[in-house]
């Protein structure tokens, strides 16, 4: 093993890192901060396996555009459940099969660079993706229920590279993967989320555990074709985008951006989502989980930032196209770039905190009805025509369902992990994954980001909303919300 390259000792102070909530109590703080150190080794370059084309991939119009020019980080968490596998190193397994499956997937192993009015493009160098390997001395029961996002430890557990987080000329995929001395180990990846989305990255990690388990072949081939979501000649804006208007800095930016932020979250169970619909009229008690989830989190996140009652807030829903069947537009089975839109409701901040769920929940359904193939295609044009403008983060909730991606199913052989998703929420968007609490209840759980104050606030919110007695009274109030294009 190689030499390791730093040691660190992990401090999870309680109230601002284990402090879990559950919309029906704060669980309380253990009686010590949990301590354990981590071991890094050298990061190394993983290239393919066999020689690649060398050559020059174009993004699609829908993938490099300026909101989505970060990095994604995910996380997941193995227990060793598969006797064969007790003696076998995760490290040399999992190097070797992302070797082979970089083969298929070999434009993860070049570097972007810009051509033309700031076009992305791969350039297909096979440089290799880089990969971290570690060493923790704790096991995975230790850990118990800080698996879930947000990952307090996850800087160490995902350790940043120096000069690898950039977008242009630098890896695409950043991996760790931390041994456990239970025998149990943590994948930790990073993603440049202009390259895909967390479908196309899950497609490709499950050909890295096929290989790992011993396939030669990929189960789904991989496929490029990013020009199907390119922009249409001449390019045309069709639909009302709210989600990319010019907004005044105002009040709704800087409620946020001047304050401290703190990063915790809630776990929504059976009993929290009873409850929450009982809080809706009859006809919509039957909507999904995530359409009821996210009208309650819009409302209770609005009143927790005290917006002007004047003020315009907004929420964005990322919606994929694919399985999307009643969509003329498909991509093609395998396709692993981004294939989605995040369409953009709007309200008065006082019609949204002072009218019931279902005012919420009817402007979410909205927004997931405006996806379609003629509004992804005015997205891409909208990029081209306007030069790629960055999405509204005044005012505005970003949310994105994680639960149903796949994260729970990838299997290097050593068993699904226990957690599998993101490792927390990043400024003004939250994830939504699927966890199982101490108590064996599945349910989903989401990281939010805010200021202290409001973080306080927004937990009350939500006791009141599944504590309470239901009022059955559903009357809303009359908005009009105009676009500002």
């Amino acid at each position: 093993m190689r030499r390791p390259s730093s040691t660190f000792t992990s401090y999870i102070f309680c109230f601002f890192y284990l402090l879990l909530l559950h919309p029906q109590k704060m669980s309380m703080p253990p009686s010590s901060p949990l301590v354990f150190s981590v071991r890094h080794c050298e990061p190394e370059l993983i290239v393919p396996a066999e020689p690649t084309p060398y050559e020059l991939k174009q993004l699609s119009d829908i993938d490099d555009q300026e909101g989505l020019r970060f990095q994604l980080p995910f996380i997941m968490f193995y227990s060793n459940s598969n006797p064969l596998m007790v003696h076998k190193d995760p490290m040399k397994v999992i190097k070797a099969a992302l070797a082979k499956a970089l083969v298929y997937y070999y434009p993860f192993a070049g570097r972007l660079r810009e051509g033309r009015n700031r076009k992305l493009m791969v350039d297909c160098t096979g440089e290799g993706i880089l990969f971290v390997e570690a060493d923790a001395d704790i096991t995975l029961e230790q850990l118990g229920d800080t698996i879930q996002p947000p990952c307090p430890y996850i800087d160490e557990l995902l350790r940043d590279v120096p000069g690898s987080n950039g977008i242009l000329g630098c890896p695409l995929l950043l991996i760790q993967v931390t041994r456990l001395t239970c025998g149990g180990s943590i994948f930790a990846v990073r993603l440049n989320h202009t390259i895909s989305d967390s479908l196309g990255l899950v497609q490709f990690l499950n050909t890295v555990a096929e290989m790992a388990r011993g396939s030669c072949v990929p189960s789904k081939q991989p496929v490029w074709q990013r020009h199907i979501l390119n922009a249409r000649d001449p390019p045309r804006i069709t639909c009302i985008h709210h989600e990319y208007e010019m907004v005044n800095n105002n009040k709704c930016t800087t409620i946020i951006e001047n304050n401290n932020m703190v990063h915790r979250s809630f776990f929504f169970g059976p009993k929290e989502m009873r409850s929450i619909r009982k809080q809706l009229p009859p006809q919509l008690q039957t909507c999904s989980t995530f359409e009821i989830l996210t009208a309650c989190l819009w409302k209770c996140r609005t009143i927790a930032l005290e917006f002007d009652p004047n003020d315009v807030v907004r929420l964005s829903c990322f919606i994929n196209l694919r399985g999307k069947q009643r969509l003329k537009l498909q991509v093609p089975n395998g396709y692993y770039g981004n294939a989605f839109a995040f369409p953009t409701v709007l309200s008065k901040a006082e019609l949204l905190c002072k009218n019931p769920l279902g005012y919420a929940l009817e402007l979410v359904k909205k927004t997931k009805a405006e996806m379609s193939e003629e509004y992804l295609r005015s997205v891409a044009d909208l990029m081209v025509i306007k030069g790629r403008p960055p999405y509204v983060t005044a005012g505005n909730f970003l949310v994105a369902d994680t639960t149903q991606v796949g994260f729970s199913g990838i299997d290097f052989g050593w068993g699904k992990p226990v957690y599998g998703g993101p490792s927390g929420a990043i400024p003004f968007v939250s994830f939504y994954a699927r966890f199982k609490n101490n108590k064996g209840e599945d349910g989903v759980v989401v990281p939010i980001r805010l200021p202290l104050p409001a973080m306080e606030r927004i937990q009350r919110e939500l006791l009141k909303i599944t504590q309470e007695p239901v009022d059955q009274s559903y009357g809303i109030m009359p908005t009009q919300i105009t676009s500002m294009l």
